[in-house]
């Protein structure tokens, strides 16, 4: 871009504060679980209806079809836990079914060409979903509120429908062709003679019905989670991917289960970081952390050695994840939200479909768009990632709750693929190492190191910041834009130690994303 040449606008955001907050890419389902705090809930409950609520919301990016993982800190117990509610390949997978037919050209996922695209859209691409496991997990052992509590806000939003709105038809129009190849996908989100749906001028409300998903959404909340996995429901979605070709079937779905499990917790500048481990990318986070040391320790806003300390270490740590574990793809379509509670509870919380629209299948008899986790191994046979029945693939995901003193201070994390890792390493030393509050860290540009490709520099970081990393890295200047994003989608609450209060920031240049306090 020219010299010549500036930019027009600035864009801020305002932080929100209160004794329970939820912070969220979408602010609609933000206020859905800040509502459940003011209705006496805790941030568990409040996450939970969220994660229910939000798929209706934006389906492009998570719903009960999909999967994720939480980092939490329980009060009670005085301790953080993960639950891994991801997803799993079908126990009958044939990986011959996903055969190399190209070396595949520079897509967004670095993956080889498979057959029929067969890892990436449509009935092959779908692993069995773990979302409606792993909430029921998260209530059942940290909540305090009925299931029927918690889906009510979700339940009453799939009967009403989706608000059409400019951003919901970009989403649209960017999953259009893939969408319109099945029948129930298409008739869904491309209701208008099959084009992208849009508003008249008059700006007349216009909702969306998501297929039978209400009618799912009740069944659910009648029948508890597990009709998801062994009742009606289940051989409902069962039926539907069989027909579709899927090769999961109604033994997946009935021994699927979430888990709740210890979460990779280490040490650095006086906080402990806790952060899903196993197969997500919390050992890159770990690794990433190690490898900068006290290289960004400072007062105020970061400078060139901070960022060229993040830049070589990222870049090394991706290195030596490639090497051991294997590749993970690049950019999905997740979700990313936190909720805090005044009685010291913390919920970081990252769903997904994976790609945009996931798999693109809505399943005819339920609604349900379902997720392409199948994406997530390694097309290439023999090697960690690769495709076999019944496994867990590498992800992205890096949810985070960080503690001090025994006392949680704030949790973390990120939709955005490779980018998650980058933005939440840097946000977390701005606050652990600078000393920056929350909504000064979430004001400051990025770098992103994604392991391929040169260091993705925001192109309004200063010279002497590019210049210093440039004589280390290969860069290249970025534009974070509002669509799509150049960086991250991050979101973060911060619990001062003092008062009490929370205070809770989403990305500023995400339009939807916002929060909501108790």
């Amino acid at each position: 871009m020219s010299e010549s040449l500036t930019r027009q606008w600035k864009v801020a955001k305002q932080a929100v504060r209160g004794k329970g907050v939820v912070v969220a890419q979408n602010c609609r389902a933000a206020e859905v679980g800040a509502e459940i705090l003011r209705k006496g809930g805790n941030s568990i409950d409040a996450a939970v209806a969220t994660g229910m609520a939000i798929g209706t919301l934006e389906p492009w990016m998570s719903g009960i079809g999909g999967v994720g993982f939480m980092t939490l800190w329980s009060a009670k117990e005085g301790r953080a836990w993960t639950i891994d509610y991801g997803p799993i390949s079908a126990r009958r997978l044939d990986p011959s079914n996903y055969r190399i037919v190209g070396p595949g050209p520079a897509n967004p996922f670095a993956w080889p060409d498979i057959l029929e695209q067969r890892n990436e859209v449509g009935y092959h691409s779908i692993a069995v979903p773990g979302q409606v496991a792993g909430m029921a997990k998260a209530l059942e052992r940290f909540g305090t509120l009925t299931w029927q509590d918690v889906m009510a806000p979700g339940l009453a939003l799939a009967r009403r429908g989706m608000e059409l709105d400019w951003y919901m038809q970009v989403m649209i129009a960017n999953g259009a062709e893939r969408l319109s190849r099945f029948p129930a996908s298409r008739a869904s989100y491309l209701p208008d003679d099959g084009r992208v749906p849009t508003n008249d001028w008059q700006g007349t409300v216009r909702h969306l019905k998501l297929g039978n998903l209400g009618e799912t959404y009740q069944r659910l909340s009648d029948g508890g989670p597990r009709e998801f996995y062994e009742g009606a429901l289940a051989r409902d979605i069962a039926a539907d991917l069989k027909a579709g070709g899927s090769a999961i079937d109604d033994d997946d779905l009935r021994s699927y289960e979430a888990r709740v499990v210890e979460p990779l917790s280490f040490e650095h500048g006086g906080a402990t970081i806790n952060v899903a481990g196993g197969l997500t990318a919390g050992p890159t986070l770990h690794r990433t952390i190690e490898l900068v040391g006290k290289a960004a320790r400072g007062k105020g806003a970061p400078g060139a050695p901070f960022f060229v300390a993040i830049a070589q270490a990222m870049h090394r740590a991706y290195e030596e994840r490639l090497e051991s574990m294997g590749d993970k793809p690049t950019n999905t379509c997740t979700t990313h939200f936190c909720a805090a509670d005044s009685e010291g509870n913390m919920v970081a919380l990252t769903q997904t479909l994976m790609s945009l629209f996931g798999s693109c299948v809505m399943l005819p008899k339920t609604g349900i768009t379902m997720n392409n986790g199948m994406l997530w191994f390694d097309p290439e046979p023999n090697r960690p990632n690769s495709y076999a029945p019944s496994k867990r693939p590498l992800c992205n995901i890096c949810p985070v709750v960080v503690s001090k003193d025994g006392k949680p201070w704030f949790c973390i994390g990120a939709s955005g693929g490779r980018r998650i890792v980058p933005a939440v390493t840097q946000l977390s030393l701005m606050l652990i190492d600078r000393g920056l509050d929350v909504k000064a860290a979430f004001h400051q540009p990025r770098i992103d190191v994604s392991g391929v490709g040169p260091i993705r520099v925001n192109r309004e970081l200063s010279d002497r910041v590019k210049k210093a990393i440039a004589g280390k890295l290969p860069i290249v200047e970025v534009t974070n834009q509002v669509s799509p994003l150049g960086f991250a989608n991050p979101s973060c609450i911060v619990r001062d130690p003092t008062t009490g209060e929370l205070t809770g920031m989403n990305e500023v240049m995400s339009p939807w994303a916002g929060g909501a306090a108790q």
